[in-house]
């Protein structure tokens, strides 16, 4: 079982740079994919980046590949996004997800996510 707990999501100026970040509970924590997705208000779900277990793999979206890094720090049990660049469109709910699969077409574990506001 693992718990995901986001936070770091606030309201910033388009070109501006935010950090979200996702605590996770559970000893096996290291073992999991990590994943980032978004909710944009009227549009479904939708994946943004990717980590494997150890950190040697990443993937990403394109709309956000050159302006977002996923990381992780296994010895913290933390999962991280840098967002440079920010654009009005990159506003939605941001939720850390968790699976043993890599790039699996449905995670099994969801944080309740926290919400990113770009202003134009």
């Amino acid at each position: 079982q693992v718990q995901l707990v986001e936070s770091g999501g606030v309201l910033v100026q388009a070109g501006g740079s935010l950090r979200l970040s996702c605590a996770a509970s559970g000893r096996t924590f290291s073992s999991y994919t990590m994943g980032w997705f978004r909710q944009a208000p009227g549009k479904e779900r939708e994946f943004v980046a990717a980590i494997s277990w150890r950190g040697s793999s990443t993937n990403y979206a394109d709309s956000v590949k050159g302006r977002f890094t996923i990381s992780r720090d296994n010895a913290k049990n933390m999962v991280y996004l840098q967002m440079n660049s920010l654009k009005p469109e990159d506003t939605a709910v941001y939720y850390c997800a968790a699976d043993q699969r890599w790039l699996p077409a449905r995670y099994t574990y969801w944080g309740r996510g926290t919400q990113v506001t770009v202003s134009s």
